[in-house]
């Protein structure tokens, strides 16, 4: 039970994520492996004596009023506010009284580090916060709640990467499948660096194309091998599986089950007491290479942030989340972020920063 009290003041914020391993794996039900970085949306809500939720956006110059005595009603696609509303309904959360909201942040906006699911939670842990729930409130009931309303509650292509990482923070590793577990890892992980391209992406078109593709490979192999799982598919088993595929569509299949291989391989490292960082760094290079030979999800200014990254000392580099633009996530060795940082920016890069990893979505003020 989260009993509800009449608060004046409710402070939340909740980190970005950058996907360490993973990309384009989800959707699939297969694991993946990201952490929350100190990017963070931070929302602040003032009682306001109305029945109004006045919700100001004032990074992207928005303002928007939620009437709480119209009720909440049909919940137009892409409307995660009146969503999660909807969807908290079911646990007790009923709000019956005003806010004044600011929603700001310091999470690049369409650039694959995941602001908008940043929002969608801190606007979650408010709503249980300000209304009370019914149900024993975790770090993993938020996330749930967060994937439901911006992914399931409309059919969204989207998988549980992005609510589960910003939900849960610190590094984690998720298996999406129909059974949701996840194993944390509290170390640390220096070196860490976001570099943006500053080209917008189209997350809903890439993610809807590529997930089609592959999902219609695995039924292909399914109509011949009843029974086939592609989480239990190894790199052994690929030339079988290949011949059970149409031309049009190996390279999806081949994609996915390289990038699991290599998943599979970073989690053997992640559960080690000591990490090779040169190792994590070698297989965040090797995924990208997947993502960009196989999937063709990067662009030549991406391609050029890359390979400055490398060159300049970098362990390894990747594109991150649906791709076609968005950002990178580069590790480094500890101390040479600067040097790193300077090159990405040389090579292309609208904003490029160290970052480390975080906690995870909270309240920090409630009074």
């Amino acid at each position: 039970m989260y009993p509800k009290t009449v608060l004046d003041k409710i402070v939340v914020v909740a980190p970005g994520r950058t996907c360490l391993f993973g990309d384009h794996q989800d959707y699939l039900g297969l694991p993946v492996i990201a952490c929350a970085i100190d990017r963070h949306i931070r929302l602040v809500a003032k009682r306001n004596h109305t029945m109004s939720l006045v919700i100001n956006k004032p990074d992207i110059g928005e303002k928007r009023i939620i009437d709480l005595n119209a009720g909440i009603g049909r919940v137009a696609v892409g409307d995660h506010f009146l969503a999660a509303i909807k969807v908290l309904g079911m646990y007790g959360c009923s709000p019956d009284m005003g806010y004044d909201i600011t929603i700001s942040g310091n999470i690049a906006i369409n650039a694959g580090t995941s602001s908008s699911s940043a929002v969608v939670t801190a606007w979650i842990r408010f709503l249980i916060e300000a209304y009370g729930c019914n149900i024993a409130v975790t770090k993993e009931f938020i996330s749930r709640i967060a994937h439901v309303a911006e992914v399931t509650f409309h059919d969204a292509p989207g998988g549980k990467m992005d609510q589960y990482s910003i939900g849960l923070g610190n590094i984690m590793y998720l298996e999406t499948g129909k059974h949701t577990n996840y194993e944390l890892f509290y170390e640390h992980l220096p070196g860490l660096i976001v570099a943006e391209s500053g080209i917008p992406k189209d997350t809903t078109g890439v993610l809807g194309e590529l997930k089609e593709k592959a999902l219609l490979a695995i039924r292909q192999i399914k109509e011949k091998l009843p029974g086939f799982k592609i989480s239990k598919a190894s790199k052994a088993d690929l030339p079988k599986l290949l011949n059970c595929v149409s031309d049009d569509l190996r390279v999806y299949l081949e994609a996915a089950v390289l990038n699991h291989d290599i998943t599979r391989r970073a989690l053997e490292e992640f559960r080690k007491p000591k990490w090779n960082v040169e190792y994590i760094g070698r297989l965040m290079t090797e995924h990208h290479n997947i993502l960009k030979k196989y999937l063709g999800i990067t662009l030549p200014q991406i391609d050029l942030m890359i390979d400055g990254a490398i060159n300049a000392g970098a362990l390894g580099a990747k594109i991150v989340g649906s791709g076609r633009g968005g950002s990178i996530v580069v590790l480094s060795r500890d101390g040479n972020q600067d040097k790193v940082i300077d090159v990405l920016l040389s090579a292309g890069a609208k904003d490029a920063y160290a970052v480390t990893v975080d906690q995870g979505a909270r309240i920090i003020k409630s009074k």
